[in-house]
């Protein structure tokens, strides 16, 4: 017996869940205090704790909602065995084509101002520049080829990393961006 739609698009939205939590607790938490030894806890919560955690909560919150999107919408998760099986352009990604990077960059952002480290600083902007070209190289060609024109017609509405906030009209207007 097959389960329910509904059941189905819940369990792959738990599976996401878990498979987020479980990545970002392993790369916000396990990898800083083990990898980067020279990152130590701070003696206090200051501003740049609170800033971090507003900044880490944030990017949590977003990726959260791009997890949503995928399970709802596309019915998959982020991680490739589990893709989705439909384009989600709803949810954040009206906004931007890949808000799930950024949830990511700003949860490794708030770590780094978190733990005021330099040296998390500088794998926040690897992690930026590793997603840029996996965005470009990878990602979006393998779009192009399983959705063909409708990912084009939302590459050329939705900004790769910006948002099109003062576009015209979704008819064809011009971006003003």
């Amino acid at each position: 017996m097959r389960p329910e739609p509904n059941a189905q698009r819940m369990s792959i939205g738990a599976l996401g869940r878990v498979v987020l939590v479980l990545l970002f607790g392993l790369v916000l938490i396990y990898l800083p205090a083990r990898l980067f030894a020279a990152v130590e806890r701070p003696a206090r919560i200051g501003p740049f704790q609170a800033a971090g955690m507003l900044i880490g909560a944030a990017g949590g919150a977003l990726a959260l909602w791009c997890v949503s999107s995928f399970a709802l919408t596309g019915r998959g998760t982020p991680v490739p065995f589990a893709a989705p099986r439909r384009l989600v352009t709803g949810g954040p990604y009206r906004f931007v084509r890949n808000p799930m990077y950024i949830g990511a960059g700003l949860l490794f952002a708030g770590a780094a101002v978190f733990y005021e480290s330099r040296l998390l600083a500088g794998y926040v902007i690897a992690f930026v520049l590793a997603g840029h070209l996996f965005v470009v190289w990878y990602e979006e060609p393998t779009l192009r080829r399983m959705f063909g024109c409708e990912y084009t017609a939302y590459s050329t509405r939705v900004g790769r990393w910006w948002p099109s906030v003062f576009r015209r009209s979704d008819r064809g207007g011009a971006r003003t961006t």
